[in-house]
């Protein structure tokens, strides 16, 4: 292959103007659409980066000659905004959202590039390449930012990413105690030791806990699996009151304090969970009502042709800590509705019109619960059901004004 027609092959987005026997004058209008030539910003490269810890493979797209630039670069922010800034000015640059977080895109828009941050379930590859390599991957980026074919996710702004941490940390701690105190109770229960004196894991089975003793010949090894056990469940309780403590304080005095108030009005959302939900979701103005539960994950899939429709089970996408949150949430409207002490002291910290609201969603997720259960649905699909209805009417609380 002569060199000619190497870079003939590469200049996939030229102007029909400057291929081979073509006249030399202006396009007609709409004629490069009609050809398949992509619409696209103010920019004239499109680069595609796909970033790894160790590394970074880039590819640029150069809108007017068509050149397709290739290069490997050192997963630095300072290197790959030199070689971009060494592209064709201006350029528009792209990759894939994950671990590598969004230092890369906030660098590059502190530049002025525009930086689209692409979702990677929403990148569409054709299902007949069975070849995936890094280059390959940052060409498709560029070509899709070149066809204006990026989902982007939304960057958030380092206070909230810093929000983030903390309360996705709180959840692992919750996560980790779950599993201690499993632990230790099957341990327990191998060994014949099962509480009757109430409800588990309250001060009085802690007390309970600290008097088993597994004394004896060859009982050396469980006595300290079990004290390894309780010393486990001590420090994660500890580790997890004190990320409370952090998470109650930022939620009374942050950006996030009168989105939190708001959600509070409703059952089952306490300050801890009001503070999740604002930080998780960010801008909630991205979304509408009916369309906040789709993005959780929370409608029924669905595979339909012709004059069939079948339905599945919910689609479980998007953030899977906001969707449990939610579900956890819509298990507190199945009682009968009162409004006692506690919820009309977090309705004092809202504004009147979020009061308002508040009363009306939970008189109506009542009533859906009992229109459900008349209906004879399982308490599982209806609360599902609830989750998604309590998304909407969290999103009706998060966007209303604050005065």
């Amino acid at each position: 292959m002569t060199r000619r027609f190497r870079e003939e092959r590469l200049r996939v987005g030229a102007p029909l103007t400057q291929i081979r026997g073509l006249p030399d004058r202006e396009p007609l209008p709409g004629l490069s659409d009609m050809c398949g030539e992509a619409p696209m910003g103010a920019e004239r490269t499109s680069v595609g980066l796909d970033v790894h810890a160790r590394s970074v493979s880039a590819a640029a797209i150069d809108g007017v000659t068509g050149e397709l630039i290739k290069q490997r670069l050192v997963p630095d922010p300072r290197v790959v905004l030199d070689w971009v800034h060494d592209l064709p000015a201006p350029a528009a640059v792209t990759y894939e959202a994950g671990p590598t977080g969004f230092g890369l895109a906030r660098a590059l828009a502190a530049a002025g590039i525009r930086c689209e941050v692409a979702a990677p379930s929403k990148i569409n590859r054709p299902p007949g390449d069975r070849i995936k390599t890094d280059a390959r991957d940052a060409v498709l980026l560029a070509r899709l930012l070149r066809l204006d074919d990026i989902v982007a996710v939304r960057v958030p702004t380092v206070a909230q990413e810093s929000a983030r941490d903390l309360v996705r940390a709180r959840e692992d701690a919750r996560g980790d105690l779950m599993r201690v105190r499993h632990r230790l109770s099957k341990l327990l229960l191998r060994h014949g030791h099962v509480y009757s004196g109430g409800a588990a894991w309250t001060g009085k089975h802690e007390q309970w806990l600290r008097q088993i003793r597994f004394d004896g010949p060859g009982r050396a090894g469980t006595q300290a699996a079990y004290a390894a056990d309780l010393e486990a469940l001590t420090l994660t309780v500890a580790r997890r009151d004190r990320l409370d403590e952090q998470i109650t304080a930022l939620a009374a005095d942050s950006e996030f304090t009168p989105v939190t108030w708001r959600l509070c009005c409703l059952r089952g959302i306490s300050t801890l969970t009001g503070f999740s939900l604002a930080v998780e979701i960010g801008d909630w103005s991205r979304f509408t009502g009916a369309s906040i539960g789709a993005y959780l994950g929370l409608i029924p899939s669905e595979h339909s042709s012709g004059n069939s429709r079948r339905q599945g089970a919910i689609t479980k996408t998007g953030n899977s800590h906001v969707r449990r949150l939610l579900v956890e949430a819509a298990w507190h409207h199945q009682p009968a509705y009162r409004i006692g002490p506690t919820m009309r002291a977090r309705w004092d910290q809202a504004t009147p019109a979020a009061r308002v609201r508040g009363h009306a969603g939970n008189q109506r997720l009542h009533d859906r619960w009992v229109q459900l259960s008349s209906r004879n649905k399982k308490h599982t699909v209806a609360c599902v059901a609830i989750a998604r209805e309590l998304a909407g009417w969290c999103w009706s609380l998060a966007t209303l004004p604050d005065a």
